[in-house]
């Protein structure tokens, strides 16, 4: 039995931490909310991110890091994106030296454009065949009501690899593995992005042929992004890549399609952060995978114009405009 810490009980980590309990795993949950603690140690609930879930019993739950770490052989990482580096500092010295560290986070750190398994071996002295990644069509609330989904996990080393596959098999969840880190890890930023615009697309009353349209070009725009920095072109037509991109832009559960709806329906950034409740890695991430395109050469003219949304008060409705007029190009030479 696998002894595994999930550091992050928000609705992914606790979601996630429920397919480590049913796939036999020894699970501990860092939840930084004192009342998260107590509904999961109490109730086998977590009623402030899964309202009406049964958790398994033999989750648990602490506020204390060191207890949550202890002894365990994997470390699952589910927090805010941006807050990882300062994370790991507190963190780093309390994990057993042949943990496999694990990201279920899916943004790019701003200012330094550093993907999250490149901060776990780099701010974590996490040798980089022990930094797997978990990505794909996973939307929290069905996962924690157990319904069918695959996802991709991802690490350099196959036997690491093959050992998280083990560790989140169960009936309802299907993992595929695979060494394409970057490819995973670009395909779960960048479809963050794709989803705000769709959001937007949605907001404003456009259909389907808008939402298929944006969702395709997304696609392709991941996809350069992804072969610039060394990723396997076919990851981006798997899970991690294609299937995380449908879920999150068709999806009412997905934040980032949320936010991005509100902000189609007239809503300002400002007060569209007011009512959501949860971390939207692709208002952050947007800019420094924007940055990371231009400093590898990308075109990304989606995420250029998200980025104008959401950081520079244009519209959505002008955002769409600008992409429509943008110069026309042969479909294949502009993938």
């Amino acid at each position: 039995m696998a002894r595994c810490a999930v550091m992050g009980a928000g609705s992914w980590g606790t979601a996630f931490g429920m397919v480590l309990c049913d796939a036999g795993g020894d699970v501990v949950l860092w939840a930084r909310e004192p009342e998260v603690q107590e509904s999961i140690n109490t109730t086998h609930t977590n009623e402030l991110f899964h309202p009406g879930v049964e958790l398994p019993e033999q989750m648990r739950a602490t506020g204390d890091p060191a207890e949550a770490l202890d002894g365990a052989s994997l470390v699952i990482l589910a927090i805010p994106a941006q807050t990882l580096a300062t994370n790991l500092q507190a963190w780093r010295d309390l994990m057993a030296p042949d943990a496999v560290v694990v990201s279920l986070m899916k943004g790019i750190e701003l200012g330094t454009m550093r993907r999250m398994s490149q901060i776990i071996a780099e701010d974590g002295g996490i040798p980089a065949e022990r930094v797997a990644v978990v990505s794909g069509p996973n939307l929290a609330r069905e996962i924690a009501q157990r319904a069918p989904a695959a996802t991709t996990v991802a690490c350099p080393d196959e036997a690491s690899a093959k050992r998280l596959q083990d560790a989140c098999t169960t009936s309802y969840f299907r993992p595929y593995w695979t060494t394409d880190v970057v490819g995973a890890e670009i395909g779960g930023s960048v479809k963050n992005v794709i989803a705000l615009a769709n959001g937007m697309a949605v907001g404003l009353g456009y259909g389907a042929n808008s939402q298929a349209s944006l969702i395709t070009r997304g696609l392709a725009e991941m996809s350069r992004l992804g072969v610039a920095l060394g990723a396997n072109p076919m990851t981006f037509l798997g899970l991690a890549g294609m299937g995380d991109l449908i879920a999150t832009c068709s999806s009412p559960l997905s934040r980032n399609r949320t936010f991005g709806e509100n902000l189609g329906k007239g809503l300002t950034v400002d007060e569209t952060i007011a009512v959501t409740k949860q971390t939207c890695e692709g208002v952050k991430s947007c800019l420094p995978i924007l940055e990371l395109g231009r400093s590898h050469g990308v075109d990304m003219p989606i995420t250029a114009q998200v980025v104008e949304v959401v950081h520079h008060g244009m519209s959505p409705a002008e955002m769409l405009r600008n992409f429509m007029a943008r110069e026309t190009k042969p479909e294949m030479g502009a993938v």
